[in-house]
């Protein structure tokens, strides 16, 4: 446990071993948490709890800072298994206490669990008073599930939040004023990219709705990584910016590469967008040796996208492929694209890569190039001329 104010404390994990989640969706290079809150006020309330794998630990220390039977009511903002997992220990130990959560949150824990607990639905609006603090709940339907809400305590002035402002970061400090901030605003803009572009619309209505409901806050605590106290005025703005189609003055490309030939294409092509336009920022990666969560987030921040793969099999790499239907996913707005490769006796792939990145909505601005065998000098400067096209 570790107080955050007189009344309210964090009682999370901080889980420093996590590299991967999601399975292998979501790269976590900086570990993570699961935020957990108790506050103490005439009633007891605890918001969300943690990962299942960890529900033993979380209730036996729990367990140390009240007496289970103390807690009155349980607010569940959202609940995925890496917010509820330790919800069914919580409960076999205290089963009729009321758990507060969206229709929606309701329908999820029961199929979860399985189990007939004490539901309590609420919606934008409602409120629950527990003694100086009053807490209101705000619906926050696909801010990543359809379950989403976030809750505001008025005393304490504390929104929250979830998953919106939150990043994969651990840090036994908790607050964004005690770690390097630059490489929290790094992980919250990773965690929007890959997790919360894809509902962008829903985002900003709700950060919008929020800002405008002019709620004084002390704090904004999510469910992963550093509680907000010095920053909230960036987050919120960074939020703003990225839920509006964000774009830096940036061009990815990304390629993979089988005897060096598409290779030696990207790197002609990013010189002939440098040579173009020195103010336009290049990224190169390599589908395969960088990080496929890393490379989407070079998407998310870019105006366009070269994507480069031999032709194999008449179709793109297995790794091109990969990452394509990931950009697809995510449903990026307002971006531009074009492809290009390597071919032997006969090509195919960059009609496909092309059709992946029309069907995930790119708007194709240069026609694909295909370079024959090994590129030679001929070649290279085809490339760099294609290279300023894009720009």
């Amino acid at each position: 446990m570790k107080k955050i104010t007189d009344m309210v404390s964090w009682v999370g994990k901080i889980d420093w071993e996590l590299k991967h989640f999601h399975g292998d969706e979501l790269s976590t290079h900086r570990g993570s948490s699961y935020n957990s809150y108790l506050i103490r006020d005439k009633k007891t309330v605890l918001i969300d709890t943690v990962w299942g794998p960890y529900d033993s630990e979380f209730v036996s220390r729990l367990k140390e800072s009240v007496d289970l039977n103390d807690i009155d009511y349980i607010v569940m903002n959202h609940n995925e298994n890496d917010h509820s997992g330790a919800l069914p220990a919580l409960m076999r130990e205290i089963p009729d206490t009321p758990i507060y959560c969206t229709k929606k949150g309701e329908e999820i824990l029961r199929g979860l669990y399985h189990q007939n607990w004490h539901f309590v639905n609420v919606k934008t609006g409602d409120t629950l008073n527990i003694g100086d603090n009053t807490l209101t709940f705000i619906e926050c339907p696909m801010c990543h599930w359809p379950d989403t809400m976030v809750t505001y305590a008025d005393n304490e002035q504390i929104l929250f939040s979830n998953d919106v402002f939150g990043q994969h970061y651990a840090a036994e400090s908790l607050y964004d004023d005690t770690v390097n901030i630059e490489d929290v605003f790094n992980e919250a803009e990773k965690y929007y990219a890959n997790i919360l572009n894809i509902y962008n619309r829903n985002v900003k209505r709700k950060v919008d709705e929020i800002v405008g409901m002019n709620l004084p806050l002390k704090m904004i605590a999510p469910s992963h990584g550093i509680i907000w106290r010095s920053h909230i005025a960036d987050i919120i703005a960074r939020y703003q910016q990225w839920d509006s189609d964000y774009q830096r003055n940036q061009i990815t490309i990304i390629y993979d590469t089988m005897w060096q030939s598409t290779r030696r294409m990207a790197e002609a092509v990013a010189d002939g967008i440098r040579a173009k336009d020195a103010s336009v920022r290049v990224v190169l990666m390599n589908a395969v040796k960088d990080d496929k969560n890393d490379i989407l987030l070079e998407v998310f921040r870019s105006k366009a996208v070269a994507i480069g793969s031999p032709t194999v099999n008449m179709g793109m790499t297995y790794a091109i492929a990969g990452i394509l239907e990931l950009i697809h996913g995510m449903k990026f707005k307002g971006k531009k694209g074009a492809v290009f490769g390597s071919i032997g006796w006969g090509g195919g792939g960059e009609k496909r890569m092309q059709q992946r990145l029309e069907d995930a909505g790119f708007e194709i601005c240069a026609a694909p190039l295909s370079i024959k065998w090994a590129p030679d000098s001929d070649a290279y400067e085809k490339c760099r001329e294609w290279g300023a096209q894009l720009v």
